[in-house]
């Protein structure tokens, strides 16, 4: 690798944060280092934005966001949205009517906010198998009586449909069901959950999309993940780093495997290659 990186997106679960959902000190200096250098570091994620942390949202050296999967681009300093890629509202409510059909939390994202059912949230654990998202869906969600209703009375285009799945394998027959619809690409971020985005939608060609708008090539760009819907921005990317907790399928993809989530591996990849000069042997 010998050109240099001017632009690095991050994946937050399971790449960014630990397990805790935390920032850890090291990794906020290594952060720190780089955007004082002139690198934009963005968060590209399959969270809407209201599901940032919110010290993410507000420093000024993150200044931009990839969120929900690619859907959605945001420049937090201008407030305003620099790429769009919507999911007609005809097929996120298709999704929503597929996925009613089984034991499921099912979410919509709307302008940067993520919606749920009232009193399926009220029942978190049963969908959500790992407790450390249960406070972060809490306090990020906005609860609705019925989502179905909700999807039917807007008259916007959705980022993101999603539902977290009580039974793997109802999963599974629901993905099967999903599969032949038209205009809509299906990702599993979290093992227990079905993501749809509009077809084409992924984290690595809105990435790329970005840094061509900021005048970076994609052989500037370094991207950091560990689940399949990280798998096209890895590809995408100049230097694409799987996590040490990534799925086989992620580290196949990647450049180079750092350490897990837990030891801050996206951190010291970015000390590796950005800070220091690395290069790939």
């Amino acid at each position: 690798m010998n050109q240099k990186i001017k632009m690095i997106g991050l994946d937050l679960d399971g790449t960014l944060l630990n397990e805790r959902k935390e920032i850890l000190p090291y990794t906020r200096q290594v952060l720190r280092k780089a955007v004082e250098r002139g690198i934009i570091v963005l968060v590209a994620t399959g969270r809407p934005f209201a599901g940032i942390p919110e010290e993410l949202r507000v420093w000024s050296g993150m200044r931009y966001a990839v969120t929900a999967n690619g859907a959605r681009v945001i420049d937090g300093k201008e407030k305003k949205v620099l790429i769009e890629k919507l999911l007609p509202i005809e097929r996120a409510k298709k999704a929503l009517e597929i996925f009613r059909k089984y034991d499921t939390l099912q979410e919509v994202y709307f302008n940067g906010q993520g919606y749920a059912d009232e009193d399926k949230l009220k029942n978190i654990s049963h969908y959500h198998h790992d407790p450390n998202m249960w406070e972060y869906v809490l306090s990020s969600r906005k609860a609705v009586p019925d989502i179905m209703a909700l999807a039917g009375q807007t008259n916007r285009d959705a980022e993101k449909v999603q539902a977290m799945f009580a039974d793997r394998e109802e999963l599974q027959a629901a993905w099967r069901e999903l599969e032949k619809q038209d205009n809509m690409v299906l990702v599993s971020s979290l093992g227990y959950n079905i993501e749809v985005n509009a077809s084409g939608v992924n984290k690595g060609a809105t990435l790329v999309e970005l840094g061509n708008m900021l005048g970076i090539g994609p052989e500037e760009i370094m991207a950091c993940g560990d689940r399949d819907n990280d798998i096209e921005m890895l590809k995408a990317a100049g230097l694409g780093v799987a996590m040490g907790n990534a799925e086989d399928e992620v580290k196949a993809a990647a450049d180079y495997i750092t350490l897990s989530n837990e030891e801050e591996g996206a951190a010291k990849a970015i000390e590796r290659f950005v800070l220091r000069g690395g290069e790939l042997c």
